[in-house]
């Protein structure tokens, strides 16, 4: 099943069961989607699966910076609620690789002969895309070249 119809089904689902976080969660994963296609329908193109995927991880970020904010604020109650947000949000990105998995893969791109953080980053974001987050890759990337 693709993305776009399991988030549709589990919309439904949480619809039926009165799941109120589950269901303004997809309402607003839904519209963010509809949103994206609206945008690429005015140029010609098609929302595909790695395009949901990029919605889902956005509103992931989002959620993220709200719960830096809101722990900031001492807001510990609305940071709990973006939390519990991001978890229901997680179940619709693919498997995340391991912190050893993206690491060998870094140790490659710098076996080759790259050392510039930059490039080595570029490389490792064209293998790893969709399979692990950005910043986790950053981070790696640093331990690795001793930065």
């Amino acid at each position: 099943m693709d993305i776009k119809n399991q988030i549709t089904d589990d919309l439904k689902r949480a619809m039926k069961v009165k799941d109120e976080l589950s269901l303004s969660v997809l309402r607003m994963l839904s519209s963010a989607i509809k949103n994206k296609e609206i945008v690429l329908r005015e140029k010609n193109a098609e929302l595909k699966s790695e395009g949901i995927i990029d919605v889902v991880k956005s509103e992931i970020k989002k959620r993220k910076d709200s719960v830096s904010a809101y722990e900031a604020g001492g807001r510990s109650d609305l940071a709990e609620k973006e939390k519990n947000e991001i978890k229901i949000l997680e179940k619709y990105l693919p498997e995340q690789l391991s912190d050893e998995e993206i690491e060998k893969t870094v140790k490659e791109i710098v076996a080759s002969g790259n050392t510039d953080f930059g490039k080595v980053m570029g490389q490792a974001m064209g293998k790893l895309k969709g399979k692990a987050d950005g910043s986790k890759v950053g981070e790696i990337v640093k331990k690795v070249l001793g930065k």
